[in-house]
């Protein structure tokens, strides 16, 4: 490793870690390689979040100017609020994006974390700019196709913003904030006020436009959650039963997956004392769920199984091709 390298390491990764511990120093060849490791992990990171803040920019741009300015459509969240506002007083679009989603910006520096509010607001300061700046077709007038595919745009930009670690619209940290305030869910806060932009549009503009607007914000929302988690669902999966072992082997053979065991109890149930049980879990698709539940019904028709929804994984041996039998 040359000079460069170190002095880069030196004071990058490694003066951040020595910020965290208070200590000073001297480096190992050891501890050189393992911060140029980490150095390196890190660089990737950030090009790839870098990329996908980029391409969510100019998807929200292109959904904004392609589809929804020159049909006064709107949609849910900050970007409604700023939609809407434009529609209504004709100050720019560009200017709004940034005005609107100051608070936003400030409330995730103390809900979320530093890192999250400087990415949020280059996110927005280049969304601002790139509408400002920018020249878009103008795509079509049917009212249902700019509805749709201006939401469609929109809900993609949303999302990939998301992956890159910001976001360009910003309701959902307000929700946060306020569902940890109020003891309410986030979905009943960002519910909330959507139906009051939506209700706002309705009287100011036109009730037409409202419910365009309810379809473009169907379609953001429903995009922006396939952008977000991806076009596999997974189940996460608990599987108690006395012949563990069996079941065990048949997940690692036949499903092709692999598996965790921890051990627990049983509680007082019908046997009236507790006894040691290897519990099982694993992670499968949903399109797996049927085979998954025949082969359990093999092994043991009484077997106690929990699944629930998994929303993001990495690594194991989840997105390994099953085993054909």
């Amino acid at each position: 490793m040359n000079q460069f390298w170190k002095k880069v390491i030196i004071r990058s990764t490694l003066r951040y870690k020595n910020k965290l511990t208070g200590e000073v120093i001297s480096y190992s060849d050891y501890m050189l390689a393992k911060g140029y490791r980490e150095f390196l992990i890190t660089t990737k990171r950030h090009i790839k979040d870098f990329i996908l803040i980029t391409a969510g920019i100019f998807s929200a741009a292109f959904g904004f100017k392609g589809f929804l300015l020159t049909n006064k459509f709107i949609d849910g969240g900050a970007t409604g609020i700023s939609l809407l506002v434009s529609a209504l007083s004709g100050i720019p679009l560009s200017v709004l994006i940034v005005l609107v989603n100051i608070p936003f910006i400030f409330l995730g520096y103390r809900v979320v974390n530093k890192q999250f509010a400087i990415k949020t607001a280059l996110a927005i300061a280049g969304l601002a700019l790139v509408v400002a700046t920018v020249s878009f077709p103008d795509v079509t007038k049917d009212n249902l196709l700019v509805a749709i595919f201006g939401g469609f745009f929109l809900g993609a930009g949303i999302g990939l913003s998301v992956r890159g670690g910001a976001v360009i619209d910003g309701t959902e940290v307000l929700a946060i904030y306020l569902s940890r305030r109020l003891g309410t869910t986030i979905g009943d806060i960002v519910m909330l006020i959507n139906v009051l932009i939506f209700s706002t549009a309705a009287y100011l503009l036109s009730v037409e436009i409202a419910l365009y607007s309810m379809v473009t914000y169907l379609s953001a929302s429903k995009t922006l959650d396939f952008v977000v988690e991806g076009i596999e669902e997974y189940i996460g999966v608990t599987i108690i039963t006395t012949h563990y072992e069996e079941a065990r082997m048949m997940i690692v053979n036949t499903m092709g997956r692999g598996v965790t065991v921890y051990s627990g109890k049983h509680g007082y149930g019908r046997q009236g004392e507790r006894k040691d049980v290897d519990i099982i879990y694993t992670v499968i698709t949903r399109l797996e769920i049927s085979k998954l539940n025949t082969e359990i019904e093999k092994i043991d028709p009484n077997a106690f199984v929990v699944m629930n929804s998994v929303k993001d994984i990495k690594g194991g041996l989840v997105k390994r091709r099953p085993l054909q039998h």
